[in-house]
Parts: C-alpha cells; structure tokens; sequence
C-alpha cells in the first residue's frame, strides 16, 4: 500500500533534494508540495496524505503550528526537515514521527519513513516494544531503567528497553523507540555513565545502539565501521569506538569487512 506524502520546504533547492529522495521509495507517493507554511496548511486540510514532510521556519506558519493546529486522532504523521536542531523540543511535543536535519541522509530519511509506517499500523503506538527486544526485570546494578521525558501535559516513562538508539542533537539527546522518539537534555558522557553497555552500547560520540538490534555490520575499504539495525537504521562507529563495538558484539574487525 502506498504512503501519501505532502513534502513543504521554503527553500527550492531544499524541496527539490527532498522530491528526488523521496523518488528512490517506489511505494511513497507526493499528493502536494508547498513553498509556504499558509500553503501547506491549506494542501494539509484538503488534500488525503499520510505524511508531512515540513520545514519548521516557513513564511506565513511554521511547521510547528501547522503540526498543532492538526493533531488529533486522524492526523497524518509528520516527519520534520530542518536546518536547525534548536526546535527539537517542541517538535517531540506535538508528536513527532521524527526529526531529521538537514543534510537529510537517505538512510535516515528511510528509518523515519519506517517509523511513521510503523505509528499508522494497527499495531503500532507508543510503548510498542520490538520483536528483537527482551524486556528484563529491573535489576539494582546502579544503571538507569527508565527515563521521565517532559511532556506539555506532564511527564511520559521511557524504559531502557524501549530504546533502540540513542543520537545527539546538541545539548539534547534524540532517544528512539520503535514507534516515537523523546528528547531529553543530557550530554553523551552523562548517559555512557548511566546506561548499561550491554544494553545501549556507545559507539560514536554522537550516538549508543542496542547490541541485540544490529543485523549487519559493515566495514568498508577505509576501514568505516557501520551498523545497520533492523528497523533500517544505519549508525557510523566512531574509530575510536570500533574495537570495542566489534568486542562487545562478538565479531572480530577482520569479518565485518564487505
């Protein structure tokens, strides 16, 4: 089944890279595209679409607003495209399928276009726990097993084991479950000190991956060490890390090579 998408972007260019990106799913159709915010709110009440792709600082409203003025039980998902990482916050409170800056890479566009997919599916929804995921009991061994995550209206759990990933976004770490992603203020050196490795492994600066999600490793002529996961992420290993990733998941350097 097709997946409807409504794509507004300010920028030409901008809208044009996202257009021939998109063009790579054979399964996605763009029903609309708008160079404004007014616009794009019109095409949004008029036009059926499953997806919105939007930029947040557009003439006339913002993404965020027209992601608000939307919400409801019928509302179609949306994926925001931004050049900045500042309004990420605000993004996670109106519910967010994802949050992608620009550059936006293929893979990650794919990963947030998987995630929508997966929020509109019956059996999709926040606290959804992935197939590849074994929720353990919590133990006392001084690690974190959840996280409260500010909402508008409150706060909302996250266990651990509901993370797949972990990337950071300034002085804001970006925490994917298998349907949402939460943004929570933490630096990368606070949650290396409170995560358990065997369940969210650092190996970037930027980023931690659950071991038991990674289906294939890569490792190219440069020697760059990639994960893909599962759910069609793919997350670089930093040098630095890649002994220790490799280690941790039980394959030696040499055979992760493609």
């Amino acid at each position: 089944m097709s997946l409807r998408v409504l794509i507004a972007d300010d920028e030409p260019v901008s809208l044009e890279r996202l257009r021939l990106s998109l063009a790579a799913f054979s399964d996605i159709e763009i029903v609309g595209s708008a160079t404004n915010g007014e616009e794009a709110m019109s095409l949004a009440e008029c036009t059926p679409a499953d997806l919105l792709l939007l930029d947040i600082q557009m003439p006339g409203r913002t993404g965020l607003e027209i992601a608000r003025e939307l919400q409801g039980p019928n509302a179609p998902e949306v994926i925001f495209v931004t050049a900045f990482a500042d309004f990420a916050t605000e993004a996670f409170e109106v519910d967010a399928a994802d949050y992608l800056l620009k550059p936006v890479k293929q893979d990650r566009l794919e990963e947030a276009i998987q995630r929508a997919r997966r929020r509109r599916s019956p059996t999709g929804g926040a606290g959804t726990v992935s197939a590849t995921q074994t929720v353990r009991p919590p133990v006392e061994t001084g690690y974190e097993h959840e996280f409260w995550i500010r909402k508008r209206d409150g706060f909302l759990r996250v266990p651990v084991d509901q993370i797949l990933r972990i990337e950071a976004a300034r002085d804001y770490a970006l925490l994917h479950t298998d349907t949402n992603s939460h943004i929570l203020r933490i630096t990368m050196a606070e949650l290396e000190r409170r995560l358990n490795p065997e369940n969210l492994l650092r190996v970037h600066r930027s980023a931690f991956v659950r071991p038991d999600t990674v289906a294939r490793i890569e490792r190219n002529d440069s020697g760059v060490t990639r994960l893909h996961s599962h759910d069609g992420a793919m997350i670089e290993v930093g040098p630095s890390y890649a002994k220790r990733v490799a280690s941790a998941l039980g394959v030696p350097l040499e055979s992760a090579k493609t």
